[in-house]
């Protein structure tokens, strides 16, 4: 079977949540599409790579999270969700998915 890239579960996990929460109007919504795809890319992580490497990019997970929201009001929301989806890709991909 073949492996779905971490790289792709990150972002479209930044991504999705935030799609979800802004369309739904519900942001609690957001957050579980952001944390079932933090979950997922962190258990192949775990399975793909070392505990630190695992806990480094779980943070890099968070991190893009938490700076997309005041590089939003510096470019925007949709271009804040993408340009954090887009470094955390590069970041497992890097890392992991190689």
């Amino acid at each position: 079977m073949a492996q779905i890239p971490t790289s792709a579960v990150a972002a479209g996990g930044l991504v999705g949540g935030y799609a979800a929460a802004r369309w739904t109007g519900k942001r609690p919504l957001g957050g579980v599409v952001l944390a079932a795809a933090g979950a997922l890319a962190a258990r192949e992580w775990h399975r793909r790579t070392s505990p630190t490497t695992t806990a480094l990019l779980g943070a890099a997970y968070i991190a893009a999270f938490a700076a997309s929201h005041p590089l939003a009001k510096k470019i925007g929301p949709w271009p804040a969700v993408f340009t954090a989806a887009g470094t955390m890709a590069a970041a497992a991909y890097a890392a992991a998915d190689r």
